[in-house]
């Protein structure tokens, strides 16, 4: 018995056409920027690496190091921590330790300056109109308008 190829619909045929770029381009994910778990293992722990290789440069002991970064694998710390003590050793490099952070500013002092009439001298006379004049706020203060009455109307 023969076998009769037997012909395809045209839909078909432009099904398959389409199909096959699209195989094409999910094979390339990689050069999408689609993560996999093995990739994002190996960032995690070149991150853990040059985090503890920075606290051996800067002179921080490694238990100050697992304490400031608790997110990051203390075997990738210490790994790092590790190959930055061979290298500056061989190369007799000396560590840079970090200066003492500064201590915080003060927060600014708030003045409330009490609202001052004029007095009666500098009142202008019936026929002259200046203009009003605030009192100067002392250097660093701030000046705030007064209150206004937030008593219930009677």
């Amino acid at each position: 018995m023969r076998f009769m190829l037997v012909p395809m619909p045209s839909f078909h045929r432009a099904r398959l056409l389409l199909a096959l770029p699209l195989v094409v381009l999910i094979g390339g994910c990689d050069m999408l920027g689609v993560e996999t778990p093995g990739m994002v293992n190996a960032k995690r722990e070149a991150e853990g690496k040059a985090i503890g290789a920075a606290c051996r440069h800067a002179v921080r002991s490694l238990e100050d190091c697992y304490g400031s970064n608790p997110r990051v694998s203390k075997a990738a710390i210490f790994d790092g921590w590790r190959e930055m003590d061979e290298y500056m050793r061989e190369n007799e490099i000396e560590g840079m330790p970090a200066p003492p952070p500064a201590p915080p500013a003060p927060p600014p002092e708030e003045v409330i300056l009490p609202p001052s009439m004029p007095p009666a001298a500098s009142l202008p006379s019936a026929g002259v109109a200046t203009a009003p004049s605030a009192p100067a706020a002392p250097t660093g203060a701030i000046a705030l308008p007064p209150r206004p009455n937030l008593s219930p109307p009677r």
